[in-house]
């Protein structure tokens, strides 16, 4: 009997197995069946549109782009499938994908048609600025670009993925070297001996910096120059050390962090949809902005790199021609700072409320700006 029941357990316990095993092949079997689709969604500029609907089409999947116009849709059947993109202000836009079995595919750049702007846009020049605070003396140089040669915050953030070494010996006149304890410097040409190297103000000690400790991520500006004669003074030093050249590291801290877009408290679509709200090609007469001396100021950061570009801010105008609290998003920006920069200056701004069948009425407003720079680049700028 003993020998029976045992036999039987074993039986048992094996058929068990089996029907766990094949309840799990096919689930591992449809995992690999799907995949997703990510990507980025941008304007003409290629700066990237801020809350767009990104949808498959047939299908009640869809999100909305973050932040940085960026987009991921999980769980996707694998195979040919059609998502539309569409955001107000933009034209919709449908395109055919593939979803990768068991994956993600190479991801998508979309890219969405602005129609034309109902309100005129606030144009920002750049005027004569003073810089101040710890990286004053860097934005100055970095303004002028007189001496040396510079690598400013966007061209680090566009070379994450380099070692500091490989980012400066990018820099013509300057070779990487690889140093006997394993680490990364650099050799100014012709020279062989190791150049000077001040981290945010402070002279690194003596000896040769390992340049590749620091990583990229962790930098905001870079100078570096050739020779001893085009340094500026208050980072040379004495017995021509200088004359192998010198490097500038400048860190990242509170007051280089960029900002965040404004957090948007009331649903803009939810009131246009209920037609609480109404859009411009839905009024009369399209609300307007009514003071023209909008002060807007020109991030210092970005006149000294000579840097331009747009932002188109989106918020609801009242029936009195006020902005309304909370409603204020941004919907596409080429820079963080420039979206922080029309944000405030919004916070002055007033509008002639838009009139629906003789009647003022609340309109969602979508209000470009545009910077760019003049001949004596700088900071603050007005609305012409």
């Amino acid at each position: 009997m003993n020998r029976i029941g045992f036999t039987q357990r074993r039986i048992i316990a094996r058929i068990a197995t089996l029907s766990i095993g094949a309840m799990l092949v096919p689930s591992t079997l449809l995992a690999q069946n799907y995949g997703e689709l990510a990507g980025v969604v941008t304007d003409s500029a290629g700066a990237p549109v801020l809350g767009a609907i990104v949808e498959i089409v047939g299908t009640p999947a869809g999100v909305r782009t973050n932040d940085k116009g960026e987009f991921r849709i999980a769980n996707l059947p694998a195979g040919a499938t059609k998502i539309q993109v569409r955001r107000l202000g933009f034209a919709a836009t449908t395109r055919s994908a593939m979803v990768v079995a068991g994956g993600q595919g190479s991801p998508l750049r979309i890219q969405l048609d602005a129609v034309p702007a109902t309100v005129e846009p606030v144009v920002v020049q750049a005027s004569r600025v003073e810089y101040t605070g710890r990286l004053a003396g860097y934005y100055e140089r970095l303004h002028r670009r007189s001496n040396g040669s510079f690598i400013n915050r966007e061209q680090i953030d566009r070379n994450t993925n380099k070692t500091l070494s490989q980012l400066i010996s990018s820099t013509p006149g300057v070779n990487a070297t690889r140093l006997r304890t394993g680490g990364g410097g650099v050799r100014i040409r012709g020279m062989r001996c190791r150049p000077l190297v001040w981290l945010d103000g402070v002279p690194m000690p003596a000896g040769e910096v390992d340049l590749d400790a620091f990583p990229v991520s962790t930098l905001h500006g870079i100078e570096i120059y050739l020779g001893a004669t085009n340094a500026p003074p208050s980072y040379t030093a004495l017995d021509g050390a200088s004359s192998c050249g010198t490097i500038l590291l400048w860190s990242r801290g509170k007051d280089t962090e960029l900002p965040t877009p404004p957090q948007r408290l009331v649903d803009v679509d939810a009131l246009t949809d209920q037609h609480v709200v109404y859009t411009a090609d839905e009024v009369d007469t399209p609300a307007h902005l009514s003071n023209t001396n909008l002060q807007v100021i020109y991030p210092p950061d970005l006149v000294a790199s000579h840097t331009k570009g747009s932002v188109v801010a989106e918020f609801v105008v009242s029936a009195s021609g006020e902005i309304e609290q909370g409603s204020v998003g941004i919907v596409t920006a080429t820079n963080a700072l420039f979206a922080e920069a029309a944000v405030k200056a919004l916070a002055d701004a007033h509008y002639a409320p838009a009139i629906k069948a003789g009647a003022a009425v609340r309109q969602l407003v979508q209000q470009p700006f545009s910077f760019s720079l003049g001949s004596d680049s700088a900071s603050a700028g007005t609305r012409h």
